[in-house]
């Protein structure tokens, strides 16, 4: 198969496809004119790519994985793991949003948001610590 066939296989654009070949994710052999010719493996393995960084993982995270995945003779407790630290930081994220949206809605809630002048948003943003 050629770039454009495994893209639209797999749902990734052709420069992600040359970029994950480019950090050696994926190994396509080359035909004699030298244009990529990927094989059934390395679609596959672009496709995993695909949904583990729709998952957010990072490209160190998916290439452990790809390489846990290679390895049938892996341990599922060293998936789990990466997927548990990749677990803690996304919940770490959504509780940061949580935070700042609990502080945003306070400040809007309390803004009269009339012609006065006195505003404490801006009062707030104004100071050295917005909490």
């Amino acid at each position: 198969m050629n770039i454009g066939e495994v893209s639209q296989h797999t749902g990734l654009p052709p420069k992600t496809i040359r970029y994950y070949e480019d950090i050696g994710l994926v190994k396509p052999l080359r035909d004699a004119n030298g244009y990529r010719a990927f094989r059934e493996s390395e679609m596959h393995k672009l496709s995993f790519l695909g949904r583990a960084r729709t998952l957010g993982f990072s490209i160190e995270d998916c290439r452990n994985l790809l390489a846990l995945w290679e390895d049938k003779n892996r341990a599922s407790a060293d998936v789990r793991t990466i997927a548990e630290e990749h677990l803690a930081q996304i919940e770490a994220k959504i509780s940061g949003l949580q935070e700042m949206r609990d502080t945003l809605s306070t400040l809007v809630h309390n803004c009269a948001g009339d012609d006065r002048p006195d505003c404490p948003i801006l009062k707030t943003l104004g100071t050295a610590t917005a909490s």
